[in-house]
């Protein structure tokens, strides 16, 4: 095989990363450097973005170590199987490239992941010795996102967690039975024994008010994971359950939703078209009301008869819509959590009506100031001086609250 320059191997390898979508770094915390001679920084907006071959100016290195694998998961562009073209870094080179981009303004730090190539062990050692490197040969303190290798002994993992901000492990489909039979190297189980040790070490990592002595780094951003959306099957209501059940067993920082992409030569298992990219979006939306407002998955997925989230309205609209006996809700009386329910209240908005109503009872006016769509929270709500009446029940009230229009990207944070 030809051997490759930097610049084409660059180009093969921040595309094969593209697919993973857990690469945000909100919850990292400022590293201090001995002499204050340190290079990078994680202060400032979260980085979830990559260096992609088109020379757009990014601000995460996002990129494989290598695109050879070992393992032949069906829906994965890097299997084994995949007739695509292969690149692999060196360790020095991952070093000097992330150094080296940093330099030029163009990232604030690094995501690695990495295919499987010899053996777990020696992929996830490859790895740490990338961050280790960083850190201390060249006291990096940006941001850095390991891929974890669960295969790997338990002693590179706790490695990691030393160098790296934060740690993840795709658990990658909602089912298991889908993960044995399309991905069959890979076991759902090793995956969760993984990601409860990297709970356990965060967890104890967090000093008590009362210690001295802190406990060493480690992973101070925590794990997130990757559900892969569309390639077994799972509605949305299963999905979400996943989401929460991952969330409250492994004390994840984040699930992303990534949806399938079908790729060439592909199994007959899998599907021929991808899901619509509007289903990942709603997901991220029903995500962020399990986590910020309150609701549980089998609440958002009961909405609709299916499990599957209504495209055309974003899922609390849909809840709404779905439970009109939970409507209209007095502002001046309802507390926080059934306000919190209401379409188009969003955290912040709730929080100020509150403090606002402490001195004052709230007029529709009022709630116009501290809102951003009256239009959308009128029919749910009453105020000292506007009830919704025959909003309540019109049979119209769907048609004229959902406008056709191109949903925006969620923003991750």
């Amino acid at each position: 095989m030809a051997r490759l320059d930097l610049r084409r191997k660059l180009e093969i390898l921040a595309d094969a990363a593209k697919y993973d979508a857990s690469c945000a770094s909100s919850g990292a915390a400022k590293r201090n450097s001995v002499g204050g001679k340190g290079i990078g920084s994680t202060e400032g907006m979260g980085i979830c973005h990559a260096y992609t071959p088109d020379g757009r100016c990014v601000s995460l290195l996002k990129i494989l170590l290598t695109n050879f694998c070992i393992y032949d998961c069906a829906y994965c562009i890097n299997r084994v199987s995949s007739n695509v073209p292969r690149a692999r870094f060196s360790v020095q080179e991952v070093v000097d490239l992330t150094l080296n981009f940093y330099r030029r303004n163009y990232i604030e730090g690094l995501f690695l992941s990495s295919g499987i190539v010899q053996s777990g062990d020696y992929t996830m050692e490859e790895l740490v010795r990338v961050a280790r490197m960083l850190r201390e040969e060249h006291d990096f303190r940006g941001y850095i996102h390991l891929k974890l290798i669960p295969e790997a002994d338990p002693d590179l993992v706790a490695q990691a967690g030393l160098y790296a901000d934060r740690l993840s492990a795709n658990i990658e489909l909602p089912r298991d039975e889908a993960l044995a039979r399309l991905a069959p190297q890979k076991d759902a189980g090793v995956i969760k024994r993984t990601m409860g040790q990297v709970r356990q070490r965060v967890e104890a990592a967090r000093p008590a008010k009362k210690d001295r002595m802190r406990p060493p780094r480690f992973a101070p951003g925590g794990q997130s994971t990757q559900l892969i959306i569309g390639a077994d099957g799972a509605p949305d209501g299963e999905i979400l359950e996943r989401s929460a059940s991952l969330y409250g067993g492994y004390g994840l920082r984040r699930v992303y939703y990534s949806a399938f992409s079908p790729i060439p030569d592909s199994s007959a298992q899998l599907p021929l078209s991808k899901p619509p990219l509007i289903r990942e979006h709603r997901l991220y939306q029903a995500d962020w009301l399990m986590r910020f407002y309150g609701f549980s998955a089998p609440e958002i997925a009961s909405a609709t008869p299916d499990g599957m989230l209504d495209l055309a309205v974003d899922p609390k609209l849909g809840w709404a819509l779905a439970n009109r006996a939970s409507f209209p809700v007095d502002v001046n009386l309802a507390e926080r959590e059934t306000l919190l329910r209401v379409p188009g209240l969003g955290v912040r908005s709730v929080d100020r009506i509150l403090k606002v109503r402490r001195y004052r009872t709230l007029r529709l006016e009022d709630i116009q100031r501290l809102t951003r769509s009256l239009d959308k929270i009128r029919p749910f709500i009453t105020t000292l001086d506007w009830t919704p009446g025959g909003l309540t029940d019109a049979v119209d009230l769907r048609a004229r609250l959902v406008k056709p229009q191109a949903p925006e990207q969620l923003s991750l944070f």
